[in-house]
């Protein structure tokens, strides 16, 4: 099935099959090169020239059976351990299999997995990539389903996908990328499935090259290999003859050791079909399918397909909410639970922007971006800077307000993004108990100057990141102290504004405020004296990543100009903040709202009387213009009004 944005693809005959060919003895020049690289498919990437296939080498120890619960397919004890191999006197740890599924334990969560594979998609951007897809696809050997996810990026070359298989290698150079370990694919495709074919088009020069890879936890554990061996092929094509050729890299019997293999394990069980997986991507791209997919404890595959035709969740993994019965259904509703089994909520909020020409599409339909910050009410924006030793590690503006639904939500936390990217979602810093302190609070941020690790769904524990875990408990706790009163809790402390500026006018979003307020026009008196001398400011400039994210709140007429202003308090501010203010506070807001409901009854009496006067002056003059027609169909033309106003006047005289 095409795709949309996809190139046009380059139109294949198809070549009898190599296996074919070999049956037959048919004989063909391969043009093949003797580089001395052979075996450069397997991740042990040195062997001899005796072991120059090393493809079905196996060890001596029993293949165990494979269990399809993923956290229990790595409970063997077989005695396997790392061996050492000596080539050409210099010594080469060999990585058993059994390393594949330890590596993948890193990720707990399969949608973290799936994001993982996304990211390198979304790195594509830069390389032209205009969507991604995520769906359902089937094993044509049992029918069993598998997941396909596919991008038109620039696609890998062979050499590209050698290292993508392998460990510990990244090309991502760019300070942006979100990969930089070399990791994520294996640790990603191995905990959603044992299995993972990948096939890759990407055209350099005017070559087009398609390669095919398979790593295969199932092949690799039920032939008892004791390293992991990852086998691939590489073709072509041929623009005289328009056919698909295979590549000169290695030779014929390398080539068709690893092809054997991969019809072998690999979804497609001969190479007409295996070659046919290029139809849909065109000149460049990447297609990933993952099969044997892991079951649950219960026994249940992990990602349910069937659910929601439209989206990808996770068995079993609805959570329930304890509140009150008339509170529960927008609990449960909400993204911050959502987003824990359903793939498409979570693949909406992963990313803080996304390019309007990169599409995400999930089981043919695009995913919606969804701006969290979109979802808050009385929004701040408070800048924090940390420092060590009196130097500033970095700075990021934090937007922080009320869920709209407070406080029928109990729901609280911030979503810190990294370079785009959403790492924690909705981290909770704070734990109430019967205070409620701090429920409702959501903030997002995004935080660069801490690092993930490596399965991208937390940051390492850096002073850094707890100098920020510190900082955004005190900022909860500041805004609710300040705000609680406004979702109908009893307030502890006076109502601050947080201030934008712009050259000498005032944007607030603060309170009450549905637009921007400018210098000159009157503030409520809450915010007024809050700029007053219990707050000093110091006006700061704004970052492009931090006022992109304060234009995705809504908050328009944001541009180059703009600063935010940091308010800070100062001593005297505690003095001020009393209880008996704001109750008095409380009560004048109380008899403005009563002035206001008179002047508006006022205001309606007043439209009433105007619409009643202004009916019957429509009728005064329409009696008006009869009279004065009656007039004139009684006598000669009148010359002057006098004349005419004393002709209505005899009109009304009864006759004899």
């Amino acid at each position: 099935m095409m795709r949309p944005g996809m190139f046009e693809k380059v139109q294949l005959q198809k070549p009898k099959s190599l296996l074919e060919r070999q049956e037959s003895g048919e004989e063909r020049s391969w043009n093949a090169l003797s580089t001395g690289q052979s075996g450069t498919s397997v991740l042990d990437q040195v062997q001899s020239t005796l072991d120059d296939t090393g493809l079905s080498q196996m060890s001596t120890i029993c293949s165990a059976p494979l269990c399809r619960q993923f956290w229990k397919s790595g409970s063997y004890d077989n005695g396997h351990s790392a061996k050492i191999s000596v080539q050409n006197g210099t010594n080469y740890l060999h990585v058993h299999p059994m390393f594949l599924h330890s590596n993948a334990t890193s990720h707990k969560w399969a949608f973290g997995a799936v994001a993982e594979l996304l990211d390198n998609a979304v790195d594509e951007i830069q390389n032209g990539a205009t969507f991604v897809v995520v769906d359902k696809t089937t094993n044509p050997r049992d029918g069993s389903p598998a997941l396909l996810i596919q991008d038109d990026g620039g696609g890998m070359d062979p050499e590209a996908l050698r290292r993508c298989m392998s460990f510990g290698f990244s090309d991502k150079k760019e300070k942006s990328a979100i990969g930089q370990y070399g990791n994520g694919f294996k640790t990603s495709t191995m905990r959603l499935g044992a299995d993972v074919v990948v096939f890759s088009c990407h055209m350099d020069d005017g070559v087009l090259t398609q390669s095919i890879g398979l790593l295969s936890y199932t092949f690799l554990m039920q032939t008892g290999h004791d390293r992991i061996v990852v086998p691939m092929v590489d073709y072509k094509f041929n623009v005289s003859t328009r056919t698909l050729e295979m590549s000169c890299r290695y030779d014929r019997e390398h080539f068709m050791a690893n092809l054997s293999l991969l019809l072998q394990w690999s979804p497609y069980s001969n190479e007409a079909d295996l070659v046919q997986q290029f139809d849909d991507i065109g000149s460049h791209g990447t297609k990933i399918i993952i099969y044997n997919l892991w079951f649950d404890d219960d026994g249940k595959m992990e990602l349910d397909f069937d659910a929601d035709p439209q989206d990808i969740r996770i068995s079993g993994d609805i959570r329930k909410v304890e509140t009150i019965p008339a509170w529960k259904s927008v609990n449960e509703q909400h993204i911050a639970n959502r987003l824990h089994y359903s793939l498409r909520v979570y693949l909406s909020i992963l990313y803080l922007q996304i390019p309007e020409s990169f599409k995400i599409v999930l089981r043919g339909q695009n995913v919606e971006r969804h701006n969290i910050a979109d979802d808050l009410k009385y929004i701040e924006y408070i800048l924090y800077r940390p420092q060590t030793a009196g130097f500033v590690e970095g700075e990021v503006v934090t937007t922080i307000g009320f869920l709209k639904e407070a406080p029928h939500v109990n729901i609280h936390g911030f979503n810190v993004y990294y370079k785009n990217r959403l790492i924690l979602p909705f981290w909770r810093v704070v734990n109430y108990t019967s205070n409620l302190r701090g429920r409702g609070v959501v903030g997002v941020l995004e935080a660069n100057f801490i690092e993930p690790t490596h399965n991208k769904q937390d940051f390492e524990k850096t002073s850094l990141f707890q100098k920020l875990e510190v900082r955004l408990k005190e900022m909860t706790w500041e805004y609710w102290d300040f705000h609680c009163g406004l979702i109908g809790y009893q307030a502890k402390k006076k109502v601050r504004a947080s201030v934008c500026t712009k050259n000498s006018s005032h944007f607030v979003p603060h309170v009450g405020l549905d637009k921007p307020v400018l210098s000159g026009q009157s503030l409520p008196s809450s915010t007024s004296e809050a700029f007053g001398s219990g707050m000093k400011r110091k006006a700061v400039k704004l970052t492009e990543t931090e006022r992109a994210n304060m234009q995705t709140t809504g908050e328009g007429g944001i541009d180059d100009n703009w600063e935010i202003e940091e308010i800070q308090p100062i001593n005297i501010l505690d003095d001020q903040l009393k209880d008996e203010e704001a109750a008095k506070m409380v009560q004048e807001h109380k008899k403005l709202l009563a002035k206001c409901m008179e002047y508006e009854k006022s205001e309606k009496e007043l439209n009433d009387k105007l619409a009643r006067l202004t009916s019957e002056l429509g009728e005064a003059q329409l009696e008006y213009s009869q009279l004065l027609a009656e007039a004139l169909s009684m006598g000669p033309p009148i010359k002057n009004e006098s004349n005419v106003n004393q002709a209505v006047q005899n009109s009304r005289v009864p006759r004899v």
